[in-house]
């Protein structure tokens, strides 16, 4: 049913921030925590082709290099999430990606010469200034953080760009296409994260670092990337059962309930300037989800 997919979707998506959170603060590894990811999210993959849940389609030599260009952006733009959660507050990494939609338009213009309505623009206007409101006065995060934070929101929106360009190559139906993206592009994203954590010399650190880590650091790092496949699967499913309205409400009521949730676990202080803020930036958002809707 779409409740239960909705439920699973909350879980796994709130789940998952916070769950990355806790482990940059214990294991601050941006590149060695994606690689998990990538991993994990290839061997879910291979296992449910295995069980014959999908069958990927083939590629065409062109095709493969798109996906190859394509993996370099979703590396590097889940690297660039890490590296930022690592640095700044949950609340401020949240509001700031919600601003998603406004580098997408601007994108959208530059690259694709796509014209956004003045309704669509418009209603990124609260975004903007609540983006604002939100960050002003927060002495957690660092400058060092904030730009990571907008660059991962810049990554984001050329990926969707990029993901809805690329689809146009697949011939399979919808509800198999981000399967089949996740078959090919983990093990290509699990390459290119290992062999930045050597290039960096990440991977020496995490040497010195495994001395101290016990078996349930470990089984915690593996269930923090099971949790990033399984989010994958669910968030396809629930795509697919609740439609593209649904899934952009959902996305904006997640990020109020991970905010709430992360000010509690966290101990975070959130003035009325900054809380005026989060709320005018999710305000935005879901206007924003409405206009694009009604457009369709």
């Amino acid at each position: 049913s779409q409740s239960l997919w909705l439920c699973l979707y909350f879980f796994f998506n709130l789940s998952l921030t916070i769950y990355n959170k806790k482990v940059l603060i214990h294991f601050p590894f941006p590149y060695a925590l994606t690689a998990t990811h990538a991993f994990c999210g290839a061997v879910g993959s291979y296992a449910l082709v295995a069980f014959r849940a999908f069958k990927p389609q083939r590629l065409t030599s062109s095709e493969k290099g798109v996906v190859i260009l394509f993996s370099v952006l979703y590396s590097i733009n889940i690297v660039v999430s890490n590296m930022s959660l690592g640095l700044v507050t949950v609340p401020v990494h949240q509001v700031i990606r919600a601003s998603c939609p406004v580098f997408t338009i601007i994108f959208s213009a530059v690259l694709l010469n796509s014209r956004s309505s003045r309704a669509k623009i418009v209603s990124l206007v609260p975004v903007m200034i609540g983006v604002g409101f939100a960050t002003y006065g927060d002495y957690y995060f660092t400058p060092w953080g904030f730009f990571l934070t907008v660059l991962g929101t810049v990554l984001a929106a050329l990926k969707t760009i990029f993901t809805n360009q690329t689809y146009s190559f697949t011939r399979p139906t919808l509800s198999l296409k981000p399967l089949s993206f996740l078959y090919y592009l983990s093990p290509l994203a699990f390459f290119q994260c290992v062999g930045l954590s050597i290039w960096t010399g990440e991977f020496r650190r995490i040497q010195i670092h495994y001395q101290t880590m016990d078996h349930a650091a470990l089984i915690g790092l593996l269930m923090n990337g099971a949790i990033a496949f399984l989010l994958n699967v669910v968030s396809f499913n629930t795509n697919k059962k609740v439609g593209p309205l649904g899934m952009t409400v959902a996305a904006n009521v997640k990020q109020a309930l991970t905010i709430l949730v992360a000010v509690a676990i966290f101990n975070l202080t959130i003035t009325v300037t900054n809380g005026f803020g989060i709320l005018l930036t999710l305000v935005g958002g879901a206007w924003y989800a409405k206009v694009e809707y009604q457009e369709r």
